[in-house]
């Protein structure tokens, strides 16, 4: 997820910021309502544990979408890279921006109710100083920080209850996805392989902050793997197995600085208590000579412990990666047929790869990828230090971009990119939080991007149906038992699409570009659909401050 940069691209919006006391003071403007459950609520970034961004909502349909208008926009004054997806939970919603502001609002109103920034220092991270939401439990919003810090915020006030450092930030770990609260336990993996950071994934007592367990993406004792010459289903990765073991010795340290960082937020199963990650690239990202071997468990799918942090199973989707193409939109888990035609859990990720892997959640045992999502050529050809053309470019496919299910028809919904790269590598020594990515990834500018949306259906991996749009996609979406599903583009777009057809049922200019996991939920019986339109440093749209609330009108 990485820092391949469009021209801005030009919108009708203009958006007013906020006083800057309103940015900065921690206000009790009136007290939040009760935080009791509700049906309506999204209480966790993926909806529920499941992480399929699936609403159990239907009074937006394929027949009325088209009625669609704005119930209320709230206007944060950060204007800045905008990807949070709000949770909302007994009447409150709470959102994130940029430089880790946290806002709470009236879920039906979008008024005010208190608002923290974090006072951050000079702060080392990757691809732009977003964040992308908070999780809440007994009493406390947790927000993990750009300066590595995870912090607990009194669910009422704002003021922060209790504050523990996850990793230098002075060596590029910064922490970047929504937390996941689960049991006592609040959950979280940092960000930071482009600097050499080793990935972690580590669970905090959600009471006082004090750790539990942690979990290490590279270890020495599986660092190299079985050195395998080709992905797990086949495909040649070019490698020069016999020098990468001849030189093995000589780097056999480098899993202590090997990347795998956990760039979104995990799906829990609480029936078998396993908790499901996707990990980013080795360290460096683009030139292998330096960490010989696979680099596990780097862009993989690994299943953990929940009550001990211990690995139960991986799944690695590309051994030894030099292209950058690691596993960063977050896992999905749903059940599906396998080719003997019995039904199987699953464990799901759309990869930057271009295709969506489907994993036997109990073993690790891959039952299929989708068709092809978008255009692949010259797969897996080696970088030079000329530059090498290759599909997907260095953002996938897709990026951190969050799939929607839809368990109704079997659909997942895939936001996807097509940015033709060339990947030129060299050799680059690591200094502490300077970037180390060993060559670069650039667009070609005489090849068209745009984005493709894809209703895949995860019994065969077919594709059901397609949409190209202007512009790259980055933000994913959010799908309801109404049968519609709403996804942003990076021109300024909102749009709804009828799940099981893809045929688009309505469209809205937010005047910025629409780089945030949409999400849905109902208060005092009415649905509502909430979006983030405030752009992408990442691909370089039009940044905004606004989150936009949309409902149907009342008749």
């Amino acid at each position: 997820m990485k820092r391949t940069i469009l021209p801005c691209l030009a919108l009708c919006a203009t958006l007013l910021p906020l006083g800057a006391n309103a940015q900065e003071k921690v206000a009790t403007a009136g007290s939040p309502p009760s935080m009791s459950a509700s049906k309506g609520d999204w209480s966790t970034y993926g909806h529920d544990f499941t992480n399929q961004r699936f609403a159990e909502l239907d009074q937006i349909t394929p027949a009325n979408a088209s009625k669609m208008t704005t119930a209320f926009a709230v206007q944060t004054g950060v204007v800045a890279p905008f990807e949070t997806t709000p949770i909302v939970s007994g009447g409150v919603m709470y959102l994130t921006t940029a430089y880790d502001h946290v806002l709470a609002v009236d879920a039906k109103t979008g008024k005010r109710l208190w608002a923290y920034q974090a006072k951050l220092g000079k702060t080392v991270f990757c691809c732009g100083p977003v964040n992308r939401g908070v999780a809440i439990s007994e009493g406390k919003v947790f927000l993990g920080q750009l300066d590595g810090k995870l912090v607990a915020l009194d669910q009422k006030t704002g003021s922060i209850v209790w504050s523990v450092q996850v990793g230098d930030n002075a060596a590029g770990y910064s922490l970047t996805h929504a937390p996941l609260v689960y049991k006592n336990m609040v959950i979280v993996g940092g960000a930071g392989g482009e600097y050499g950071i080793r990935g972690t994934v580590t669970a905090y007592n959600v009471a006082d902050g004090h750790k539990i367990w942690n979990w290490y993406a590279t270890d020495k004792a599986h660092w190299a793997g079985t050195f395998s010459p080709s992905t797990p289903d086949g495909i040649n990765l070019h490698r020069d197995i016999a020098a990468e073991k001849a030189a093995f010795p000589k780097y056999a340290d480098a899993w202590q600085k090997g990347g795998g960082a956990v760039w979104m937020t995990p799906a829990v199963d609480e029936s078998r208590n396993m908790i499901y990650v996707a990990t980013g690239n080795p360290s460096p990202d683009l030139t292998g000579t330096t960490r010989p071997g696979d680099n596990l468990y780097t862009d993989s799918i690994v299943a953990l412990d929940a009550a001990s942090g211990e690995i139960k199973w991986y799944y690695q989707e590309i051994p030894h990666d030099v292209w950058d193409l690691d596993a960063v939109s977050p896992v999905v888990l749903f059940d599906t047929i396998d080719k003997d035609g019995k039904k199987v859990a699953a464990v799901g990720q759309a990869g930057k790869t271009g295709w969506f892997y489907e994993i036997n959640r109990d073993t690790g045992k891959f039952i299929r990828k989708s068709d092809a999502f978008v255009p692949q050529e010259n797969m897996f050809a080696q970088p030079t230090p000329g530059g090498t053309r290759m599909l997907p470019g260095a953002n996938g496919g897709v990026d951190w971009s969050p799939v929607s299910y839809d368990p109704s028809n079997h659909i997942v919904v895939v936001s996807a990119l097509h940015q033709p790269m060339t990947y030129a590598n060299k050799d680059q020594s690591l200094e502490k939080g300077a970037l180390w990515l060993a060559g670069a990834f650039t667009n070609i500018p005489t090849e068209k991007q745009y984005g493709l949306v894809s209703g895949i259906n995860v019994d065969t991996g077919k594709i059901v149906w397609q949409n190209k749009v202007d512009y790259p996609l980055l933000g994913g979406s959010v799908s309801t038992s109404g049968g519609v599903t709403f996804v942003g583009e990076s021109n300024g777009f909102f749009d709804a699409f009828d799940t099981k057809t893809g045929k688009q049922l309505w469209q809205f200019n937010t005047g910025a570009g629409v780089n945030a996991a949409p999400m849905a939920y109902m208060i005092d019986g009415e649905e509502y659909v909430a979006v983030a339109s405030g752009g992408s440093f990442q691909i370089g749209t039009q940044y905004g401050n606004t989150l936009y609330v949309f409902h149907l009108p009342k008749s």
